[in-house]
């Protein structure tokens, strides 16, 4: 049956019976009992939607987000691992020379000096160091040039697709079934419901895509020391990191391979709690103001309700989670026999050591910068591409 007039979905309808946060139900139609029935007969439930159909939304939304937000990845990343003790050097663009002249003040207004004492070379002190997210942006093109702001982004599409082609799928069943358990059996729980499907569906996309996960961050974080020399791709890099600890033992050799899911825990510790805060958060975000909206909502008022929702959200959950992104980050580009032997607890306490309170919250604002945006897009994209395949099964 075709409907008379379009409104909204319902899964995203702020028409049909919900529960709130409060834990009651209520109902947002006035009109009367009748035409609460006719509108319920005149939709698709969610449920119909295939996972297939689910996953092209989510896919095609992550392949744009991947593209959109890398160059903040990159700063992100460049700055949690020199916090860690990747040395970057020359980063003003040109090579450091020896030269016969006595050292000159490095508080000079000349950026470029470099000067020799004994046979030591010396570089002014901001060459070798990114002092914020813009310095980054700017260095990054300035010395390898401005594409290299997207390294690592055929890790990111390689990575997004499917874990987003998991992740958001899953949430929605996730989220259906135990909102349609909740409401008949513990109505009081249903507002939790986000919160324990986020965080099902995270862990669940982590543990299947995590190696290229610990590839991205490693191209991002580490710069081709050869001039003219193409930096490895995804499978060269995890190849990197499997070769230190190859053996001529058969066995020994798949132990090793776990070293491929290094820091994985640091990953969920970091993964669960964005997913359960961003959804927690997002949810009635997006029900209120598709509430505002009314049943008339179109496209456009889908898009702009959900990209709103998922930018705070996003921006909310990254910032909360920074700590654990930095250890994630940390235990990745680690050395690799070390690594093994390291937990998420006792990195967090050795970046505390090293560098308080703004050591844990290093990378916090191209983080949110990048968090935000992200999820909008990806979240917006999804419903918005749900919301014609709803269309598409009335007219069927």
């Amino acid at each position: 049956m075709v409907a008379s007039r379009h409104g909204l979905p319902s899964w995203m309808s702020t028409a049909a019976s919900r529960v709130d946060f409060e834990g009651n139900v209520d109902t947002m139609f006035k009109d009367g009992k009748e035409q609460r029935k006719q509108h319920h007969a005149m939709r698709v439930s969610d449920a119909n939607l295939g996972f297939g159909e689910r996953a092209l939304s989510a896919a095609g939304a992550a392949f744009v987000s991947a593209i959109l937000v890398n160059p903040l990845d990159v700063a992100k990343t460049r700055l949690q691992a020199q916090a860690a003790g990747v040395p970057y050097q020359g980063l003003c663009g040109v090579a450091c020379f020896e030269t016969n002249t006595m050292l000159p003040d490095l508080r000079s207004s000349t950026p470029r000096t470099s000067s020799v004492l004994g046979s030591k070379i010396v570089c002014p002190p901001d060459c070798n160091q990114y002092k914020g997210t813009l310095d980054v942006l700017l260095k990054v093109i300035r010395q390898e040039g401005f594409w290299r702001l997207w390294r690592g982004t055929t890790a990111s599409l390689t990575l997004a697709i499917p874990t987003v082609g998991i992740y958001m799928p899953c949430y929605d069943i996730f989220r259906n079934l135990m909102e349609d358990f909740t409401t008949q059996n513990a109505p009081n729980m249903t507002p939790y419901v986000p919160l324990v499907a986020g965080s099902l569906a995270r862990s669940l996309a982590c543990i299947s895509c995590y190696p290229v996960e610990l590839a991205r961050t490693r191209m991002q974080a580490f710069k081709e020391a050869r001039a003219g020399v193409k930096p490895p791709g995804v499978w060269g890099t995890l190849n990197g990191v499997i070769n230190p600890v190859k053996s001529n033992n058969l066995l020994q050799n798949l132990q090793n391979s776990r070293i491929l899911w290094t820091g994985l825990g640091a990953q969920l510790a970091r993964d669960v709690p964005f997913s359960a805060i961003c959804w927690s958060t997002l949810e009635p975000i997006r029900r209120r103001i598709l509430g505002l909206v009314g049943d008339e909502a179109n496209a456009a008022s889908v898009l702009g309700a959900n990209f709103s929702a998922g930018f705070v959200a996003g921006s909310l959950a990254a910032a909360a989670t920074c700590p654990l992104d930095v250890a994630k980050t940390r235990r990745q580009i680690e050395d690799p026999a070390r690594a093994l032997k390291m937990t998420t607890r006792t990195t967090l306490l050795e970046i505390w050591r090293d560098g308080g309170m703004k050591g844990l919250f290093m990378g916090v604002a191209p983080r949110v910068g990048r968090a935000g945006p992200s999820v909008g897009i990806v979240v917006s994209s999804y419903e918005v591409v749900k919301y014609f395949l709803y269309y598409r099964h009335l007219t069927q």
